[in-house]
């Protein structure tokens, strides 16, 4: 890129993000006018005091998972893998996830397991997994988490054979809605000094309940000398600086352009390849083809304008997950006005 096209893109950047900003504030305007119970996040304490984290026993998760049998597998990635679990003398199904003991190893003594954990525990909110409780032992370091069920946004996008037909326009928008939503709880409302950085925001961190409703869920741990996995989905800046609200804001955009255009992320191509579509308003080129255009485009367009500006190349020209928050939000109020469907 030659140096007066760098300074055009810059001035791209800064353009948008003015002008998202300006969106931003007309849009809280108009839903101040029209609020909506069912997009309204019912939050609770979420203070160090309301933590209820629950330490368990090394035992009670072996007995649990029966032995960590492979057949309980509900999950595997790069961090480690989720067993649905059943504690005995109680009917309910819970989610373990146990880290790779490679990470543990090298993340030993890097933060303190317990007191994260018990701080992660204190979230509450509608697209929120909560957290219940851990277990750490030498060499071995594992979560307890709600079951939410064995569906999540890679597979149905990426894997399942229903899964474009069942993740239509509408329902994307919902989900990516739900994902800001829980992404903006976490960094703004969260007890930890300064909120909680997800880390690695990316489909397979997206959870999809029964009535698909996006739950986020690895939040807020992260290890170092760990790049399976993060590569596509974390800024440039990542590798030096770590990760940040705004690496989070980058994550979120992929995981826009995912949703918009079917692809997976591949190592950030997704990013070079749709970015410049987009600015050239190239819609039918970048849309998921397993899904017929909505007739009013509006939405859409507004859509690939917020996931351009997450996707930034610089951290300070990013919006930050309040203002993609409130914008989804109204576009998810007006999606009926609008024609989405």
């Amino acid at each position: 890129m030659n140096t007066a096209e760098e300074i055009a893109y810059n001035f791209f950047l800064s353009l948008l993000a003015i002008i998202i900003i300006f969106l931003n504030i007309a849009l809280l305007l108009s839903c101040r006018k029209n609020p909506s119970p069912e997009t309204e996040p019912e939050l609770e304490d979420s203070s160090p005091a309301a933590a209820k984290a629950r330490a368990y026993q090394l035992s009670d998760i072996d007995a649990a998972t029966d032995g960590f049998n492979p057949l309980r597998i509900i999950g595997q990635g790069s961090s480690g893998t989720v067993y649905a679990a059943v504690f005995p003398g109680d009917d309910d199904l819970v989610a373990v996830k146990r880290i790779h003991p490679s990470l543990v190893l090298l993340n030993a003594g890097g933060f303190e397991f317990s007191s994260v954990i018990k701080t992660l525990s204190s979230a509450h909110h509608p697209n929120i997994a909560p957290v219940l409780g851990f277990s750490q032992a030498p060499g071995e370091r594992i979560v307890v988490m709600e079951f939410i069920g064995i569906q999540n946004l890679n597979h149905l996008l990426h894997e399942s054979p229903d899964g474009a037909s069942l993740l239509d326009w509408r329902r994307r928008l919902t989900i990516a809605a739900g994902v800001a939503r829980g992404i903006e709880y976490l960094h703004e409302r969260m007890s930890a000094p300064g909120g909680t950085i997800h880390g690695c925001v990316k489909p397979s961190k997206v959870l999809i309940d029964e009535r698909f409703r996006a739950k986020v869920c690895d939040y807020g741990i992260r290890f170092n000398g760990r790049r399976r996995g993060i590569v596509g989905y974390v800024d440039a800046e990542y590798w030096n600086r770590g990760a940040s609200k705004e690496s989070d804001v980058y994550g979120f955009g992929v995981v826009l352009l995912e949703l918009l255009t079917g692809r997976k992320s591949e190592e950030g191509l997704l990013v070079k390849w749709a970015v410049p579509l987009l600015k050239e308003m190239r819609f039918g080129e970048v849309l998921d083809p397993r899904l017929v255009a909505p007739s009013d485009m509006k939405m859409i367009v507004r859509l690939g304008k917020v996931a351009s500006a997450c996707v930034g190349n610089c951290r300070m020209s990013r919006p930050t997950m309040v203002q993609v928050a409130a914008i989804l939000n109204c576009l998810e109020l007006d999606h009926d006005r609008f024609g989405f469907d």
